[in-house]
């Protein structure tokens, strides 16, 4: 009978390490996969560099925006009011002018000889007038001696009416004529900036023309008409309530400040279509920095908050249940926190639920995060 077979030791050893790789492979296939997808993640990446900051608390200033067209404080077309020949035109295209300031000169002659013509009417007639005078005065003295009839008195008291009113209505025509010749200067009626000419030197005008000479604007101030939400116009009434209310004019891209200026007019009516309302604020331009026709972005300020909790706007997430924010915690690893959010003002975010003052929140490469991924600050 042959002798039993001795197994190698090194048969046993090579056994027991097959049974050791085994078994840890079959609890690593037993894992979340999310656990496997971190664990691999961290051993070939390691900890997640962010950037990160502190909820405070603070003051926040509530805005309201809408957007907005520029309109000039005051617009006119300036259009002759009598007919004759332009014969100059006294500014250049986008001129600032002064009110009163001549802008186009028509041809006055005619309009001057009129005014002579009413002129001599008048003093004729104040002649005739102070003669009948005269005459009613000494036929009045006559009358009591009979050496003048009650006729003749009265009959120069009827001339002596009749030329003072034809002397009234000289005097109305010599106005009318003298504003007639006014009418020949055509002056700015406000300090503003003229347009583009139309019309030049050499051509007639009519007091029935509507295209105008030149469009006169005022830019200093300058109006802002912009519409918010009807739902806001609560908000607004309660700061109007409170005192004049600020509001910034803001480029379209909301990056840059234009002006500063007031809440003048909120109008009187919603408009029922689109469901907003309209607004208007005027603003002291003193840089030209707005500009007739032009779109911008209003932004009012109606209140602010006093001591309530912010973070930086660039940590809200937002998730299939909500907003919610990265907390790092004293491991140096994130968890997420729901949120419960209030108003946002530029780049803060007010926080009514969900986050102590003095806790650290991730603000840059949140994409590559998940509930107990390690961090590094950066």
């Amino acid at each position: 009978m042959a002798p039993p077979r001795r197994h190698s030791p090194r048969l046993w050893l090579g056994a027991a390490a097959a049974l050791v790789v085994i078994g840890a492979l079959t609890w690593y296939l037993r894992q979340p996969a999310g656990a496997q997808e971190r664990d691999r993640k961290t051993a070939q990446d390691g900890p997640v560099p962010v950037s990160t900051a502190l909820a405070t608390r603070g003051d926040v200033p509530v805005y309201l925006e809408g957007l907005g067209t520029v309109q000039a404080f005051y617009t006119a077309t300036m259009t002759a009011r009598v007919d004759g020949q332009l014969e100059s035109v006294n500014f250049t295209e986008g001129q600032l002018v002064k009110k009163g300031q001549v802008l186009a000169q028509i041809d006055p002659r005619p309009y001057r000889a009129a005014l002579d013509q009413a002129t001599a009417i008048e003093q004729k007639d104040a002649a005739q007038l102070q003669s009948a005078k005269g005459d009613l005065g000494r036929y009045e003295q006559l009358e009591p001696q009979h050496l003048s009839s009650k006729q003749q008195v009265d009959d120069q008291r009827a001339l002596v009416a009749q030329l003072t009113a034809q002397v009234q209505v000289d005097r109305a025509a010599i106005d009318n004529a003298r504003t007639q010749l006014d009418y020949t200067t055509i002056k700015a009626p406000f300090n503003g900036r003229t347009g583009i000419r139309l019309m030049d030197p050499g051509n007639n005008v009519h007091s029935t023309d509507t295209s105008g000479i030149v469009v006169v604007t005022q830019v200093q101030p300058i109006s802002v008409v912009f519409t918010l939400p009807e739902g806001a116009i609560e908000q607004v009434q309660q700061a109007l309530a409170t005192g004049p209310v600020s509001v910034t004019a803001l480029s379209q891209d909301g990056q840059t400040v234009l002006d500063e200026g007031k809440l003048t007019v909120v109008d009187n009516q919603i408009d029922a279509t689109t469901g907003t309302m309209r607004l208007k604020a005027i603003f002291p331009n003193p840089h030209n920095t707005l500009w007739p026709g032009q779109f911008v972005n209003a932004r009012v300020l109606t209140a602010r908050e006093h001591g309530v909790i912010t973070l930086p706007s660039s940590a809200v997430q937002t998730g299939p249940d909500g907003p919610f924010t990265y907390v790092v915690n004293s491991d140096s690893t994130v968890e997420v926190r729901a949120l419960k959010l209030g108003e946002q003002s530029g780049d803060v975010t007010v926080v009514r639920e969900g986050l102590n003052v003095g806790e650290r929140v991730v603000t840059s490469n949140q994409f590559r995060l998940e509930p107990g991924a390690r961090v590094s600050i950066s």
